[in-house]
């Protein structure tokens, strides 16, 4: 595996050299996340040389960032990425330093070409009408037979720009500086958001000292069991993704009521849209980790959502003001694919690609997304699986002649 010292493939000068045919290109995956990692590999498994970009100096480089607290809310058995399974002393829900370190063996036991402190800024069709030209950082433009995008779906935090927000004295991070509660030890905490990243900061925070912690809500969740009697929630998100909604909306009601308490009456009621039809609007379950005790024991106070800082203090949806210490805000990330696709007409109305794995849009043939989805089976479970799609499909199609690896 390369590190930041490694040469990138030699940038293209029209004027010097003759661009390279279209049998030696490489295929170019951008993102050395889980989801770039398992393309490579499958790309390489078929004999196609892959080049995976990566613009920090490590693989992984969102799991290193992610808080010290945090476990795969997925089983090690179906977040193996493809040919290469997770070791069982990792236990069944892997820890995020485990997560790093298996992506690091994932990369040098496969081999996998990784040019680490490249940064993709631009995609677009390559002037000679076959392929795609990437702009990259210190003035590269790379050729490539097929670009495979998987940047993830945790690329830039974002934060509300609440009103006043700007004016606030109190400290306000957004949860991906967030690491262990130790700074907070004492302190008074609101966290804003109640997805799982929310949720687990909240018990941390409770757990590791803070003297108080409140959790603002706009929107109630439906919060899931992570395992009951030994069955992963996951298992049977496996078996009913491709159920219609309205049915497993259905059917979901009854087990929540069996297997979850009622919150209501500590401002969590159970949520009036079905869980899987939220799901399949972008609002993935919370996986219990701690949450529903911490809540019934009020250690974790509900409160309604932020709406805004005023005179140094906060102002919640109900009216009521006030004074945290600090304010974590679990508020998600942005794909942040507009400045590098945005301009090909392949993104929906809320800036992610219209396709994925196997399929590419119509208008960008050679132009694949991975790690983008966020489904109830499980993120590295769908990525193992759209890595053996997109090395597939690029395999079988002969326009894109990708370099075959050589040895």
């Amino acid at each position: 595996m390369a590190d930041s010292t490694a040469s990138a493939p030699p940038t293209q000068h029209p004027t010097q050299h003759p661009a390279p045919q279209p049998a030696d290109r490489p295929v170019y995956v951008i993102g050395g996340g889980p989801g770039g990692l398992s393309v490579a590999h499958a790309l390489r498994a078929r004999g196609i040389r892959a080049v995976v970009l990566e613009r920090s100096d490590h693989v992984g480089a969102s799991w290193r960032g992610h808080y010290d607290r945090l476990h795969l809310h997925t089983t090690r058995r179906l977040s193996s990425l493809p040919g290469l399974p997770i070791p069982r002393r990792f236990g069944r829900w892997v820890s995020r330093d485990n997560v790093v370190r298996y992506l690091e063996k994932y990369a040098e036991h496969h081999e996998l070409e990784i040019v680490t402190g490249v940064e993709v800024s631009r995609v677009e069709p390559a002037p000679d009408g076959t392929g795609w030209l990437l702009h990259a950082t210190g003035g590269r433009e790379l050729t490539g037979a097929a670009v495979v995008v998987a940047t993830g779906l945790n690329h830039t935090p974002t934060v509300p720009d609440w009103p006043g927000r700007a004016t606030y004295t109190g400290d306000l991070l957004h949860a991906a500086e967030y690491r262990n509660p130790t700074p907070f030890t004492g302190r008074d905490i609101l966290v804003v958001g109640v997805g799982n990243t929310g949720a687990e900061i909240a018990v941390d925070l409770i757990d590791g000292g803070a003297s108080r912690v409140r959790l603002s809500v706009r929107t109630a969740p439906h919060i899931v069991r992570r395992s009951t009697a030994g069955w992963a929630a996951q298992y049977t998100g496996v078996l009913v993704r491709r159920l219609p909604a309205a049915l497993v909306d259905r059917l979901a009601r009854p087990v929540a009521r069996l297997t979850v308490p009622d919150l209501a009456a500590h401002g969590l009621p159970r949520p009036d849209t079905g869980l899987l039809s939220r799901v399949r609007a972008g609002a993935i379950p919370v996986q219990d980790v701690g949450l529903i005790d911490a809540v019934r024991k009020g250690r974790v106070e509900i409160v309604a959502a932020l709406e805004s800082f005023e005179d140094g203090k906060v102002l919640l949806a109900d009216g009521t003001r006030i004074s945290p210490d600090a304010v974590v805000a679990a508020t998600g990330y942005s794909r942040a694919l507009d400045g590098l696709i945005g301009h090909l007409d392949v993104l929906d109305e809320r800036g992610g690609p219209r396709t994925r794995g196997a399929r590419t849009p119509k208008n960008a043939p050679g132009l694949y997304f991975t790690g983008f989805t966020n489904p109830i089976s499980g993120n590295l479970r769908e990525i193992a699986i759209d890595a053996r799609k997109i090395a597939k499909s690029i395999a079988r199609k002969g326009e894109l002649k990708a370099s075959r690896v050589v040895g």
